[in-house]
Formats: structure tokens, sequence, C-alpha cells
């Protein structure tokens, strides 16, 4: 019997420690990913304990609603890992020692320098007919069950994800590759100034009519972010599909506020821009307090370009590090567009780079009055071509103190990003 198509998959991950929260289920969003990419459809996804009866349940109901079922943990050597003895039991298979499996469980402890127990050969055991997938960075090996008779696979992987994602990434795509006909290919186009309703009434009609690629909205913190997700039978023409709509977008209203597609955060557009025009930055903080240094240094590579920081929290610091005057805290406040511009200047001259930001303003909850709220925020840009600043009036919500520190950082980084642009 030769079996069909891959039409819907299914992901159960097993282990009562994600049921109880002890650990974090980062499984699920890294096999959905990779699905979505070989054009597998999903509708569902479940967790279930590390019991025999809920975990058969669990797999007959995968079974009845997908064509492929894909569980990730309870295949160690401990009397609860249970997912393939269950498997197998539900699939009407035997279990035997697969010797290529065994040998390679007794190589990894050998050259660990650890002492092998017994228990570690239940791990060997397979369900006979099954898919054997190697694991090169620990001793549970993956399982493909096939049963072609009713066009189901059940495919089980090890639940560490230092273990799983280069199993599947190696071993189980090519194999399931077998089993479809099209792929997927997804790009985003990232936003920022623009919130979500407005974008959606910009593009409303296109999103409607839009059916290969689709087009969906996903906000963020203050951004946007527009899923373009194509299917064909390469990921050639995906890709021409994705261009096409991208560039329809990119042409409208929208398209003023996108700082790049697939560029993942404001920080990485900017490390970009950067590192393209060999420009170097610095950043003057005060609400912020290091916020902006801290998501650029978050970024591999940002020492090429990002110099350093001078968080001036109180008023001698920016007076005597930064080179505001007195009189103009004194006259304006720390709080002010004149402070700001001193701010970034001083930290542009005093560090010698090519571009600065400053941030100033009110994080609350506490601190704000009628004329200068919890929420308003200057931000300044120093560059070659002089100081520019902007005023923010950030609605703090609830969370007033990390929202606004957050927002002021992610306006300091786009307008910095523009500037870059310019130089």
């Amino acid at each position: 019997m030769i079996f069909t198509k891959i039409n819907t998959a299914e992901i159960l991950c097993v282990g009562t420690e994600l049921l109880i929260g002890d650990i974090v289920n980062t499984n699920a969003a890294y096999i959905s990913s990779r699905l979505a990419e070989m054009g597998i459809s999903q509708y569902h996804q479940s967790v279930v304990g590390d019991n025999p009866e809920r975990l058969t349940q669990a797999l007959k109901t995968a079974l009845e609603r997908s064509d492929l079922v894909i569980t990730s943990g309870g295949l160690g050597p401990t009397y609860d890992d249970l997912t393939k003895e269950t498997a197998a039991k539900l699939m009407g298979r035997n279990m035997h020692t697969d010797k290529e499996s065994l040998d390679a469980i007794k190589t990894y402890f050998e050259k660990t320098g650890r002492v092998m127990s017994p228990n570690n050969a239940k791990q060997a055991l397979v369900p006979d007919g099954s898919v054997v997938f190697k694991n090169l960075y620990g001793t549970a090996p993956g399982i493909g069950i096939e049963d072609f008779e009713n066009n189901k696979i059940i495919v089980m992987l090890p639940g560490p994800p230092r273990e799983l994602e280069p199993m599947f990434s190696s071993c189980v795509m090519p194999y399931l590759m077998k089993f479809t006909d099209s792929v997927l290919v997804s790009k985003n186009i990232n936003i920022f100034g623009m919130g979500e309703s407005t974008v959606e009434e910009c593009l409303r009609g296109l999103m409607e009519s839009s059916t290969n690629p689709t087009v969906a909205p996903y906000v963020n913190t203050g951004e946007v972010r527009l899923r373009v997700t194509a299917r064909a039978k390469t990921h050639e023409e995906c890709e021409k599909l994705c261009d096409e709509t991208i560039d329809k977008i990119c042409k409208t209203e929208v398209g003023k506020f996108v700082y790049g597609i697939d560029a993942g955060s404001l920080e990485n557009a900017l490390l970009c821009v950067l590192r393209e025009k060999k420009l170097t930055f610095a950043s003057a903080e005060s609400c912020t307090g290091g916020l902006i240094g801290k998501r650029i240094t978050d970024l591999s590579g940002a020492s090429e370009v990002y110099l350093g920081s001078i968080i001036s929290y109180a008023n001698e610091i920016k007076e005597n590090l930064l080179g505001v005057p007195h009189e103009t805290l004194k006259k304006h406040g720390a709080v002010s567009p004149e402070t700001a511009v001193y701010m970034a200047r001083g930290v542009r001259d005093r560090l010698g780079v090519d571009l600065a930001v400053s941030t100033t303003g009110i994080a609350g909850p506490l601190g704000g009055t009628d004329e200068k709220p919890v929420g308003l925020v200057y931000v300044a840009v120093s560059s070659k071509n002089g100081e520019s600043v902007t005023k923010l009036n950030i609605a703090p919500g609830r969370s007033a103190r990390e929202y606004v520190r957050y927002l002021a950082a992610s306006n300091a980084l786009s307008l910095a990003r523009k500037e870059a642009e310019k130089l």
C-alpha cells in the first residue's frame, strides 16, 4: 500500500512537567514552523501527562482527525517514559531492540565518560516496521510508525529541544517531504508607527481578497507584523508570490511605516543599516535607563557599530557628563526638548560616534504633572546633519513604567534607523 499524502498534522507534547509549568513548551512552536515550511496544515495541538490511558486517548483522538501525529517527549529510559510503548500498542506493533540504536547509545556514554545503566537499553526498543531517526545529541532515537492502509503516520521525537530540533531538521523533514506536494513560504512585513486598526483599515480589501498568498496581521508591543504566506510547488514560486504581494502593500500608505521585511526587530533593522554604512552609534538614556543599549547589545555583532551609552538618570550626570547647560535644566527641566537635544549632541561628541540618540521622559507611575504627565518622552537624534527632537505622548496603561520605557526605546531605535539611512 502506498501512502498518498499528508494533508493535516497534529502535535502532541508528552510530559507532566509541561502541564504543571515546570518546563516551557518550545517544541510545539518549533515543529509548527517547520510544518508550515513544508505546506502541511495543522489545526490542533495538545499536551498530555505521562499516563498511558490518557496518552492512548490523546493519540486516538489525534489520529482520527489528522494524517500525521508528531509527539515530543516520553522516549527516555525511566518507567514513566511510555510514548513509544503506547503508540506501538495502539498501532498493533510488537517491540524489538534496534541494534544500531543500542550501539549508538553505548558509544554516547563512552564518549561522555559515563557508565550506561541497564535501563538506558530501553531507549533502543522500537516498534516493528518503524523508521528510526538517529539522535546525534542524545541517546533516544526518534521513531516513525507508518500505517499506509489507513493513511496515518506517527512520528515520535525526544523531548529536549537540543536533540529534537537537529533531528527534525536533518532527518524528519526529508522523510516527511516524500508525502507532500507543495511548500509554504512566509515573509513578515515589519511595521512601526501605525496601529493595528489603521493597518487593517488601509489593507482590508487586499487582505480579504488575498487567498494565495494570505495576509495576516499580528501585534507586538507598539508594532504590527503582517505575515504574507504563499503555497506553491516550489520555494521559488512561493517567494515570487510573496514578493508581489509585499510590493503592493509597500506602495500603500502602510509602506511609509515599514521598517523591514523579515527584519526581526527594530534594533536588528538599525544594526543592519549601521553595519552596511559603517556608521558608529551611541545613546544617552534617562527614562529608558539603558534599555536602548541592552536591546542593541542583545544582538551578535553589535560591537562593530555600537560604542556605548551614558545613562544620565540624575541631572548632575546630564550636566557634568553630557554637557547639558545648568540654565537649560533650570529653565526647561530634565524632561524637555532642549535637554534631549543637548543629551544627544553631548554623547555623540564625547564618544565620537556618527549617530546618537537620547531619551528623557516620565516613565511613571509617579512623577507626572498636568504639564508633564506620565508617558511624556522626548527623543532626540544627533548626526552630522544636526539634531532633531520628537515628542511622544505614550498612553501608559496598566504596566505604565515598563510600557513607557519600552516604547520610548523603540521610537529611539526607529528614529535612529531613519537618520542612519540618510547618512
